[in-house]
């Protein structure tokens, strides 16, 4: 038999949960989600989000409350007469009531091996660090930040060239699946609950502007990971010279390389730039207003030479 099921998310990566939540099977009694924001290049245009939008292709009442607070908006999630709650990168705090709203309580899918990056940007700040596995996780939410017990885990291995946008799409292909795995479980009253434990716990804070431009006197390695786990947005970035003006230009994607000098400088051809130690090689770049491109299409409008200084 189905579970009664309220979805509560935002972006792409949620959605695809959503999705496959449906697919499985289970009714979905309504859809949380962020309500829509100003996009478009003049802000003009109210744009909802990627699961607003699939939650009215499914047919599902869709809510986008500012807040989950007041009594009137939490008697209205227990209204719905739910079995549990699924949130997957929604946006808003839920309070215990909310937590408590539903008859089974909420579970979060959460893309990193708790208690290692809790928090905001666990994907970032995962390929950031270096980190060479994460993967995605079913959790009962508490009142806490990402403390509650652990129900099902996923592995997922990080590439030492894979950007934050590939280990976006492979988590959000993993969590998909492990969600409607865990809801078979919960369903047939086999889902277990382990404790997080209590040491390792890392706190992945949101990302701040002031984080993406590069540092070029920081090792390669840092250089790197800072460029690939930015990557696409919101974009690493350095300044260069270019037909005599400075412009800042998106960094997107690298490789480790030979060679060394003072950090900044243009070491080949081939856009070999020397770190605080070793040197990155950039693979894509993306100049304002334009697009990402290779690096020998970049040059072709760029004319970096060796010796030139980022």
């Amino acid at each position: 038999m189905a579970l009664r099921v309220v979805f509560m998310g935002t972006p792409e990566f949620s959605a695809a949960t959503l999705r496959a939540i449906a697919d499985a099977g289970h009714e979905i009694v309504a859809v949380y989600s962020q309500p829509p924001r100003p996009a478009g290049r003049r802000g003009l245009e109210l744009t909802k989000s990627p699961v607003h939008q699939l939650g009215e292709e499914l047919g599902v009442e869709v809510r986008t409350p500012l807040s989950l607070k007041s009594e009137a908006e939490q008697e209205a999630f227990r209204a719905l007469g739910a079995d549990v709650a699924i949130v997957v990168a929604y946006g808003l705090l839920l309070p215990k009531a909310i937590l408590d709203g539903t008859r089974l309580g909420a579970f979060n899918g959460h893309a990193s091996l708790l208690p290692r990056w809790r928090g905001a940007a666990p994907i970032q700040r995962a390929i950031m660090a270096g980190d060479t596995q994460t993967g995605m996780m079913v959790m009962k939410m508490d009142e806490g930040l990402d403390t509650g017990p652990v129900a099902m885990a996923v592995r997922v291995e990080i590439a030492p060239d894979m950007t934050a946008g590939e280990l976006h799409d492979a988590l959000m292909r993993a969590g998909a699946s492990l969600i409607v795995d865990a809801l078979a479980a919960l369903e047939a009253g086999t889902l277990s609950l382990e404790p997080q434990a209590g040491e390792g716990a890392t706190y992945a804070r949101k990302i701040d502007k002031a984080e993406t431009r590069i540092d070029w006197t920081a090792s390669a390695a840092e250089v790197h990971n800072r460029i690939r786990g930015l990557s696409p947005f919101p974009g690493a970035w350095c300044e260069m010279i270019i037909a005599g003006k400075t412009e800042r230009v998106k960094l997107l994607r690298s490789i480790l390389a030979d060679g060394s000098g003072v950090a900044g400088t243009v070491l080949d051809d081939a856009l070999t730039i020397a770190c605080g130690t070793g040197a990155v090689r950039l693979l894509q770049l993306q100049r304002a207003g334009g697009k990402p491109l290779p690096a020998g299409d970049f040059l072709r409008g760029a004319a970096l030479t060796k010796g030139d200084r980022l």
